[in-house]
């Protein structure tokens, strides 16, 4: 008998989870996914794309799916982080300057005059500042 181990909105999240089971030789089935590719609107409905694993793996592939893989993947690839320029830390994320302004010039006059940057947001300190 086939349990239903997890959800997805949609069917490439579904095959990718089954990858992951299935590389670690554990069988895995994607129950749905056709009515929801015909069908997207359905997806809620139905309850999603449903991955499916035999009765006596759903620990396991449960262990599994639940696994963080972040490290490795700083490990294999790195992490290109800007510093803040302010306090030198590297806790920064992607910032939109100007945007909050552009989003209410273009309510006011249908047209979006105000200009858009690209920065970084300090984590640490919480100062932004450009690219």
């Amino acid at each position: 008998m086939l349990i239903t181990i997890a959800s997805y909105s949609f069917p490439f999240e579904a095959h990718i989870a089954r990858s992951r089971l299935e590389s670690e030789e554990i069988p895995a089935f994607v129950a749905d996914e056709h009515t929801i590719n015909m069908q997207w609107l359905y997806s809620n409905a139905l309850g999603g794309v449903r991955l499916q694993v035999p009765q006596e793996f759903v620990e396991v592939a449960l262990e599994i799916l639940n696994e963080d893989r972040e490290q490795d993947l700083v490990e294999e690839v790195g992490v290109d982080a800007k510093s803040c320029p302010h306090c030198g830390s590297t806790d920064t994320e992607f910032h939109q300057i100007g945007r909050r302004w552009a989003f209410l010039v273009f309510l006011g006059l249908d047209f979006p005059l105000f200009p858009v940057r690209d920065g970084i947001r300090c984590n640490h300190c919480g100062k932004v500042s450009e690219i």
